[in-house]
């Protein structure tokens, strides 16, 4: 199986500034007392202040008061909107109270209270003030992660409010020329991501409720490259990981489009700062997440995806490195096949098979390891040979018998490192489940697929699709292919057995990943023909009851032959 896992850190900073307000030109801020901060960290410093606030009797007077300040501030609003002057110091006073509150972020445990006294309804009103920071801080992931009944109960109430409805409506008014405003979408930002963070399954409803939508908006809009596009990107990524709703979602709002506009300005051009390198990787991540989704691979080539990652594949810029993992991901699995024939008739053999004689440099200099550019590069190949059909495939298989079959060298030169790699770690664990045994531990289920996965990053899966590519090849129908690869493997003291084992260690743990009830122990094999998909039985062994699977493609159907009786069909 292709697995996507999206990982990020942030790391942004944030320094909040006080409004200045003139008699003429109102700004519908919170207005801050002489000296006042918004600064969590300064709350944290004042050791009187938590002392005192850190009482519940305390934390309930403080939620009354503010309850009643928030009242009488929106009372005189109404009645005098057109005369700031009137509520300027119900304003002021409401403020005080917000800031004592900022100290209840530091206690998740009695969050109970700002439910149980109704406080939840009145801080979503906040929004409209463009105060959004008590409830980034309230929602802080360390802090809500203190108390998680206490953050739960928190969370519940700011979703059965519509909070993501509530912050879209009013990131969409806020102009964010005004460095205030533009603090005040940052920080409603940060409350959407922390809350994302602590309950991943919110995305699909934040997503629905205008979040996608905007996040679209506003990484597309033409302006200056800023802290909130890139909080944009992050956003966007966090919602779609492990997501198909989500990725749906995008994909019918024409998201494809926007990504590869959005990253198009990168094929010539290096980002300028670290900051959009990173905002940069974010939109790969996020189209890579939209790609695995079927339904997506079609938009992807329809918008010219391919022809945008060919040229950024050549062109050698950093963005060269993502664009091969997001080629990986277009041209994967049977949805993949239109977009492996069309990367075909664009000339892309010719961008490929450089990459796969030798990994570049510059990609080692970004961070990318050999193993990770052969992994993709090698996916790439394996996906073609699996999709491709007539003159494509022919074209393609040309390509290995070129120059003497260089690149059948190079791939049995892949095959051998990876081996060993393999063999190594195997050493390894098998040394680990002796002493596990000789302490009288159990191997379980969950401890064999830990052992697995471990296998697979040491370069299990990259071996796997070298040998996959191996197969294909030798029963191509070109003996050259065959002979050469035979000849390297004898030379080298390899052998077909090994191989064949491999695929049948491949096919079994991907059986046993689809189909957790089996233990893949083969018994007889039969075929049911049905369309072009070959479904297949297997009578499988399972605590000594006979079980049965139906399964997979042509693509299994043509590696077991293959494999299990050792000739071409």
């Amino acid at each position: 199986t292709h697995t996507h896992t999206h990982t990020h850190t942030h790391t942004h900073t944030h320094t909040h500034t006080a409004v200045n307000t003139h008699p003429e030109q109102w700004v519908p801020f919170m207005l801050r007392r002489p000296g006042s901060s918004w600064g969590f960290g300064a709350l944290l410093k004042d050791t009187s202040v938590v002392g005192e606030l850190v009482d519940e009797s305390t934390v309930k007077k403080m939620i009354l008061t503010f309850e009643k300040r928030s009242y009488k501030n929106q009372e005189l609003r109404i009645k005098f909107p057109d005369n700031p002057e009137k509520f300027m110091e119900a304003e002021l006073d409401l403020n005080d109270i917000i800031q004592e509150m900022h100290v209840i972020a530091t206690i998740p445990e009695l969050y109970h209270l700002l439910v149980e006294l109704n406080a939840v309804h009145s801080l979503l009103g906040l929004l409209s003030h463009d105060n959004t920071d008590i409830l980034n801080e309230l929602t802080d992931i360390d802090t809500l992660h203190e108390s998680e009944e206490g953050a739960e109960v928190l969370i519940d109430a700011l979703l059965e409010g519509q909070v993501v409805a509530l912050m879209v409506q009013n990131m969409e008014r806020l102009d964010e020329t005004v460095k205030e405003e533009a603090d005040g979408v940052y920080n409603t930002l940060a409350v959407i991501e922390n809350m994302a963070e602590f309950r991943p399954g919110l995305c699909t409803e934040a997503a629905q409720q205008g979040l996608m939508q905007w996040l679209l908006k506003r990484i597309k809009a033409k302006m200056p490259f800023d802290a909130n596009k890139l909080y944009c990107s992050e956003i966007l990524a966090i919602l779609l990981q492990n997501n198909d709703k989500t990725r749906e979602l995008l994909g019918e709002m024409d998201g494809i489009d926007v990504l590869l506009q959005q990253l198009s300005v990168f094929k010539r051009h290096n980002p300028a700062t670290a900051e959009e390198q990173e905002m940069m990787e974010n939109l790969f991540d996020a189209l890579c997440s939209c790609l695995m989704l079927p339904a997506n691979r079609d938009r992807f080539l329809r918008g010219e995806g391919l022809q945008l990652m060919n040229l950024m594949l050549r062109e050698k810029k950093m963005s060269r490195v993502s664009a091969l993992k997001v080629l990986d991901y277009g041209v994967i699995g049977p949805e993949g096949s239109d977009n492996c024939h069309k990367f075909v008739d664009i000339l892309g053999l010719r961008t490929i098979f450089p990459l796969f004689m030798k990994t570049p440099k510059k990609m080692k200099k970004v961070g990318v390891s050999d193993k990770e550019h052969e992994e993709h590069v090698c996916s790439i190949i394996a996906s073609m040979l699996r999709n491709l059909k007539g003159q494509q495939r022919s074209r393609l298989l040309s390509k290995f018998t070129e120059n003497d079959c260089e690149k059948v060298d190079r791939l049995m030169e892949l095959h051998f490192k990876y081996l060993e790699a393999v063999q190594l770690a195997d050493k390894r664990i098998e040394g680990e489940k002796h002493d596990m045994v000789r302490r009288g531990e159990i191997i379980d289920d969950a401890m064999d697929d830990e052992f697995y996965l471990r296998r697979l990053d040491a370069g299990l899966f990259v071996l796997q699709l070298v040998c996959y590519i191996m197969v294909e090849i030798c029963n191509a129908g070109v003996p050259q292919l065959q002979q050469r690869v035979h000849q390297i493997l004898n030379l080298r003291g390899g052998s077909v057995k090994i191989v064949r084992h491999i695929m049948r260690g491949k096919i079994t743990n991907d059986f046993k990943s689809s189909c957790q009830h089996i233990k893949p122990i083969f018994m007889t094999l039969g075929i049911f023909v049905h369309s072009d998909i070959i479904f297949i039985t297997f009578k499988c062994i399972f605590h000594s009851n006979f079980c049965y699977c139906k399964c997979i493609s042509l693509f299994y159907f043509r590696v077991f032959f293959i494999i299990f009786t050792g000739y071409s069909y």
